[in-house]
């Protein structure tokens, strides 16, 4: 196969507000509202401090990145592998995964809450949201079939996910800031708390920790950046693109906290529980109760299409990256569909004994608190190294063609790597530190989930790349995989200094191929 010859775009070309949609629905999702509502008007600083640090550097970096390597296999892995290796690379692509896995249980006891309370009994409903083997048994159910769903191949995943997001994220947010502003307007009386301010009293170490997980709130841009390619004149209209669905995405998540802490004090604010019995408060009000039942089975859809999203998303990436030598054969067994069938099952297992942890945690509460904090870090980690790999390759590939690049020469590419490695840095630190608004349990637990857990999930890809063997490598797909920049290097060496030079054995096959493509 030529290379050259690979398709970096289709035919079709998205306009910029086509693209800002697709933007506002990969990352919007109203699960994380009540962790902010919290925090009354000083809320909107928090969303605003991480669109401008973490959101924003995040959709350009991808985009220069994705645009650089449109016509080759790898995503984040190709991204960082470029500039440090294939090892680092694929502990990059390893943690995009293993946190979407990770990330399952929180996402999904949101889901079970929204189940809780279709009924129209709001005690009953509270008590068996807060029940852990409903919430368990509701979690599981809704993993598996969203697995059961990918399985039949991406034409499935992409119907529900289109209607899902609409029905359950969309709609509902758009509903809740009206519900909002008429209960203001109407005379409704104001829950949140307005003495805090705009601006956080930052001598409160404390007080930034729940908020550092608002970065996570905006992650998934970065899958963004592979229409950059499909867009009508990318330097100009991409930018754009994202300005605008930026802009929505904060407007969204802050009128939307906004709205809830109206209408549910911050005393009694529930991660799991508050969006929904804030729906339910504004329904009473307005002597709709009826209503309730709806938008929870509508969050549910929601919840459903976010996750088959993910489930058919980072699993692919990794499945391909496996079929190039870097995952034993087992993990790159396929069905009739194409679809990575074990890898698949092998990330339901995962989940499935994640969620059993319900039964050491003090709360539901909790567990959907420490497990939300362990997918912030190990996300966190593939961010920066996506950052720096991107300053790193201004000075590695300086002369590779780049379709849409950030500024003339290396000023803005400096900034925003920077600017975006540090909040997350930042972001990473905070995540350690227990919340002191939600009881997490004993301070021992919390420690130790997130640091041994950290510890296992980024020695977990190390070990399984010293134990790669040859015979790992799919032929077929490693043929498909273009080599990195580092391994084409030897091809390059002048035919009558070959003798003194000794490139090294990974150069051989990756100089053949080219050659024979």
């Amino acid at each position: 196969m030529d290379v050259k010859k690979v398709t970096t775009s289709t035919g079709f070309k998205l306009s910029v507000m086509t693209l800002a949609i697709m933007n506002i629905t990969a990352v919007v999702s109203l699960r994380g509202l009540p962790a902010e509502a919290v925090y009354g008007l000083s809320s909107a600083f928090y969303y605003l401090f991480a669109a401008i640090v973490f959101l924003i550097p995040t959709a350009m970096v991808a985009a220069e990145l994705a645009a650089m390597f449109s016509d080759k296999q790898g995503g984040v892995f190709r991204w960082v592998g470029e500039a440090y290796g294939a090892r680092t690379g694929f502990l990059a692509i390893w943690l995009q995964w293993i946190e979407s896995t990770i990330w399952y249980p929180t996402v999904l006891t949101f889901g079970a809450v929204s189940i809780a309370f279709i009924g129209m009994n709001e005690a009953h409903d509270m008590t068996l949201a807060s029940n852990k083997v409903f919430t368990l048994v509701v979690v599981l159910a809704i993993y598996w079939i969203a697995t059961f769903i990918a399985l039949k191949g991406l034409g499935w995943v992409g119907k529900i996910s289109k209607w899902g997001g609409m029905i359950g994220t969309i709609i509902p947010a758009a509903l809740l800031i009206l519900l909002g502003i008429i209960y203001l307007s109407t005379g409704g009386q104001n829950h949140m708390d307005m003495s805090q301010g705009f601006f956080p009293d930052l001598t409160k170490f404390d007080n930034l920790v729940l908020a550092s997980s608002i970065f996570l709130f905006y992650a998934g841009m970065e899958m963004m950046g592979i229409h950059v390619m499909d867009v009508k004149n990318p330097s100009r209209n991409y930018p754009k693109a994202i300005v605008i669905g930026s802009l929505v995405t904060v407007c969204i998540f802050v009128l939307g906290t906004f709205a809830l802490g109206l209408i549910v004090p911050a005393k009694d604010i529930n991660l799991t529980q508050s969006l929904l019995i804030g729906f339910d408060n504004y329904f009473r009000y307005l002597h709709i109760s009826w209503a309730g039942p709806i938008i929870a089975i509508a969050l549910m859809f929601g919840v459903l299409a976010g996750v088959l999203t993910w489930v058919a998303g980072p699993s692919k990436g990794i499945f391909a990256v496996g079929k190039a030598g870097y995952l034993p054969p087992f993990f790159q067994k396929a069905n009739k569909n194409g679809v990575q069938r074990n890898i698949l099952l092998i990330q339901g297992c995962v989940v499935t004994l994640l969620a059993l942890l319900f039964v050491v945690m003090p709360s539901v509460q909790s567990f959907y608190q420490i497990l939300s904090q362990l997918t912030v870090l190990l996300y966190l980690i593939m961010y920066m190294l996506m950052f720096s790999a991107a300053i790193v390759l201004r000075y590695k590939m300086k002369d590779t063609p780049r379709p849409f690049r950030l500024g003339k020469g290396n000023g803005l590419m400096w900034l925003l790597g920077c600017v975006g490695f540090c909040g997350a840095l930042l972001a990473f630190i905070l995540s350690f530190v227990p919340p002191s608004q939600i009881a997490t349990g004993s301070n021992t637990v919390w420690f130790s989930v997130l640091v041994i857990g950290c510890i296992v999930v980024v020695g977990a890809p190390f070990v399984i790349y010293a134990m790669r063997k040859p015979s790992w490598k799919d032929p077929e797909a490693a043929a498909q995989f273009a080599p990195f920049h580092w391994e084409e290097q030897p091809a390059a060496v002048p035919a009558d200094t070959t003798a003194k030079a000794k490139p090294s054995p990974s150069a051989k096959p990756s100089s053949s191929e080219l050659r024979n493509k």
